[in-house]
């Protein structure tokens, strides 16, 4: 029986995406979507946590999100996680989690920081392309 790997997240960047290309002319996007949850505590203190989310995205999807998303833009994504592993310069072996996104909503308008919006634009179809595992990834 096979697995299922999908995330999806509704986030704001924290920067502007960094567009790439890969050795072999890919183009490859990367960039942080935070997520927040509130709650209150047994005080009944409103508490807040951030997780930061690595994402991936590749192809013309990726070329997309480097051209109209930029930071602090509320963004809905699917995908999958990936975890890649590297040795730095020192020889200690790396790790990094990522979501390669496959598919990309804008939320809001463009440079809107509010997610009250009726603004709305899909990307979808964004494969990840066929590359060597040890091809080095431009960032």
């Amino acid at each position: 029986m096979s697995g299922v790997n999908k995330v999806i997240i509704v986030g704001r960047l924290g920067g502007d995406p960094e567009l790439r290309q890969t050795s072999t002319g890919q183009n490859v996007a990367r960039f942080n979507v935070a997520t927040s949850e509130q709650w209150k505590d047994k005080n009944g203190e409103t508490q807040e946590r951030t997780e930061w989310h690595r994402i991936v995205v590749w192809g013309r999807l990726g070329e997309v999100c480097g051209q109209h998303l930029s930071k602090g833009r509320q963004v809905y994504l699917e995908g999958r996680l990936q975890t890649r592993s590297w040795e730095d310069q020192q020889g200690q072996k790396k790790y990094s989690t990522e979501v390669v996104a496959q598919n990309v909503q804008f939320l809001g308008s463009p440079g809107e920081k509010s997610s009250s919006s009726n603004y709305d634009q899909g990307f979808g179809g964004g494969a990840e392309p066929a590359f060597d595992s040890n091809e080095e990834i431009p960032f």
